[in-house]
């Protein structure tokens, strides 16, 4: 299951009252850990665990303070440190060395359910905002505040620990999942809608071709469309597109597509093909790349150097998630440098 925000908080709607609950955060790391400050996992009575705080090392012990929280119904404070040898975290084998601070808090309908119903039902509306836990042993104190039209972004991009009256609180941006647009569904776009899926993203796909974008081949896709170049855009504008793939095999379709969507606030546009397909598309399109409302990317995808479907599928999804990221989808470590180097 994806591990971002909103599906975690679908699976717990759907039984907020028929089981007891427990959410519980990072709010604080010290050195190097798996998940960062703000990440959010899910524990209920029947023993579920949705999303991680760790690369799993460390749940099964949460669990049981999770349930210790739901019989107190007070919230926990528990910290690992993976440098400690005499830590339990260390005798686990966490391999990243440092210390994680973690919050678990009962969620009922007495502390107003964390306001996490407000929080799921302003992602499902796909708005943005920022959410307030306060950071107590002792007491229980959640809100969200959403992002309106005055503030175009978030007071702050990552999540971060506030005093306030003389409170530790934590804020953590909460944001919808990418909404990624698929132009074209032959046998090539199955790899790029699966990929997308499973990291949560809500996908549509659009193809106005009977042959194309049949339901049983593209069973992970959320919507399906079939309507004409027009309702594409108003689709996009409507639906809070963030990111197109321009991906018909069709110079035409293609072309005017494009014509449509660049007129939208669209974050990530790539259209699959060589450079010189690009400037056919354009030609076609009666269009200058300069002048485009987003940049193209084309050719689509990271240099991975493989041909294979899957391959490309790969390439285009983590070109688009770095830029959704704003990331320059670089080495980390470097060692490609090195490799390329030898």
């Amino acid at each position: 299951m994806a591990s971002q925000l909103f599906h975690l908080l679908e699976k717990w709607q759907e039984n907020k009252d028929n089981y007891e609950w427990v959410l519980g955060v990072v709010y604080k790391t010290e050195g190097s850990s798996y998940r960062k400050t703000g990440a959010m996992m899910l524990f209920n009575s029947l023993g579920q665990q949705f999303g991680m705080l760790s690369g799993g090392c460390i749940e099964g012990d949460i669990l049981i303070h999770a349930k210790a929280c739901m019989s107190s119904n007070k919230p926990s404070l528990l910290t690992y440190d993976g440098s400690d040898e005499d830590d339990l975290s260390f005798q686990l084998g966490i391999g990243c060395g440092g210390k994680v601070h973690i919050l678990l808090q009962a969620i009922n309908q007495q502390n107003d359910y964390l306001s996490l119903l407000v929080v799921y039902q302003a992602l499902a509306k796909r708005k943005s905002g920022t959410y307030f836990q306060e950071i107590s042993a002792s007491s229980t104190q959640a809100y969200f505040t959403e992002q309106t039209d005055a503030t175009q972004t978030t007071p702050s991009v990552k999540p971060v620990l506030i005093e306030k009256n003389n409170q530790q609180w934590l804020s953590t941006p909460i944001k919808p999942v990418p909404h990624l647009l698929v132009i074209g569904g032959g046998v090539d776009a199955r790899p790029v809608v699966d990929i997308a899926s499973t990291l949560g993203w809500t996908v549509s796909l659009w193809d106005p071709r009977a042959a194309n974008a049949r339901k049983n081949y593209f069973t992970a896709a959320d919507t399906i469309l079939k309507g004409s170049v027009e309702s594409v855009g108003e689709y996009a504008r409507n639906n809070l597109v963030d990111a197109v793939i321009l991906m018909s095999h069709s110079v035409s379709l293609d072309a005017a597509c494009l014509s449509v969507l660049q007129q939208e606030t669209i974050s990530y546009m790539a259209l699959l093909g060589p450079t010189h397909r690009k400037n056919q598309v354009l030609d076609v399109a009666k269009l200058k790349e300069e002048a485009l409302t987003v940049t193209l990317s084309g050719p689509a995808g990271l240099d991975l150097g493989d041909e294979y479907p899957e391959s490309i599928a790969l390439s285009i999804i983590s070109e688009c998630q770095a830029s959704l990221n704003k990331k320059t989808a670089t080495s980390i470590s470097g060692v490609l440098n090195k490799f390329m180097s030898c």
